[in-house]
């Protein structure tokens, strides 16, 4: 068995689903598997020219692959069938390449109108946190107990262990900086969002074979709490970034990286090969910065920042390979 995982390093909205999807068209892989969060997370995926936007479904869809919605996730019954046919309608074969975790939790209508009345964190409201407080409250419903899953019901261990050369691509929701445990609390999501949550999925750590770091070369957040400060350049980036949630359709506030937060992710979670994307938008803007130890860092030009990020990250890290991206829908 190997296994590669695909992470978010920052608050998420990082272009996971674009690496996910390129990963499925070059690799060998005979599963993907969505490792965490529920409909709360958006992958915007560019296949064949049209523009797909993903909640439950892995990217593997898109290239034949067997796609599982993990253990570690939740899912909205709702979400999921209507993704299902807005694939099927585009010619893609979900129904049949499509399975579900048995253990997988579901979120209910309930959970849904309880998240509604949130105002402190600014969740996306579609119900994830109360369905996770159930699953740990030991009290929720799992999709094994749900008849409309029954056609879609998969055992990991019967799926992954039953067969040779199993090779699976990990995709994860959010960012390392929304992790319930490692993030800016309370300001975070009600899952895991690090390489240690792929392995929840049933997989053992010696299967690991790369992973798959993604970040912005600026950074973006949704939710409650500030996070971009005053200043027009940051609406700018708003703007020329297109920053906007693709689940909530909410602005996302917009900040310089910081990167030591980014490192700190990178070291964690174990990245081999890290991803910067979003260099088109610094590009039109002009402006080559990042924060470093608390100080704005001012850089002469693309060029430069790139020979320092990838001398610094390679040098800290476990970190073999750095990409610089800015194209929507490839590396």
């Amino acid at each position: 068995m190997i296994a590669d995982v695909v992470l978010g390093l920052q608050h998420g909205d990082e272009a996971k689903g674009k690496i996910t999807h390129q990963l499925c068209s070059k690799g060998n892989y005979t599963h993907v598997i969505r490792f965490n969060g529920g409909c709360n997370a958006g992958h915007t995926i560019y296949h064949e020219g049209k523009k797909f936007v993903t909640h439950h479904i892995p990217a593997g869809v898109f290239y034949g692959i067997k796609s599982i919605i993990g253990p570690g996730c939740v899912i909205d019954p709702d979400q999921f069938f209507e993704e299902i046919e807005e694939l099927e309608r585009a010619g893609i074969p979900a129904e049949t390449l499509v399975s579900v975790a048995k253990n997988a939790h579901v979120i209910t209508d309930w959970h849904v109108e309880e998240d509604s009345k949130d105002s402190k964190i600014g969740t996306t409201k579609r119900g994830n946190g109360p369905a996770y407080r159930d699953k740990y409250d030991r009290k929720g419903l799992r999709a094994e107990d749900m008849p409309c899953f029954e056609d879609y019901i998969v055992d990991i261990y019967e799926e992954l262990y039953s067969q040779p050369n199993v090779e699976i691509l990990f995709e994860g929701a959010q960012g390392f900086g929304l992790d319930i445990d490692h993030g800016d609390y309370p300001y975070v999501t009600s899952s895991h969002c690090t390489t240690a949550a792929a392995l929840l999925n049933g997989v053992p750590p010696q299967a690991i074979r790369k992973v798959w770091g993604v970040a912005k070369i600026y950074e973006t957040y949704v939710g409650a709490k500030r996070f971009q400060p005053k200043g027009d350049i940051f609406n700018a980036l708003q703007e020329i970034g297109e920053e906007f949630g693709a689940t909530t359709g909410r602005k996302r506030q917009c900040n310089w990286m910081n990167l030591n937060n980014l490192m700190k992710a990178v070291r964690m979670n174990g990245v081999t090969d890290l991803v910067f994307n979003k260099m088109d938008v610094l590009r039109e803007i002009g402006e080559w910065k990042f924060y470093n130890n608390n100080n704005l860092v001012d850089f002469d030009g693309e060029e430069q920042i790139k020979r320092f990020l990838t001398s610094h990250v390679s040098l800290s890290s476990l970190v073999t390979n750095v990409y610089f991206s800015g194209n929507k829908d490839r590396i």
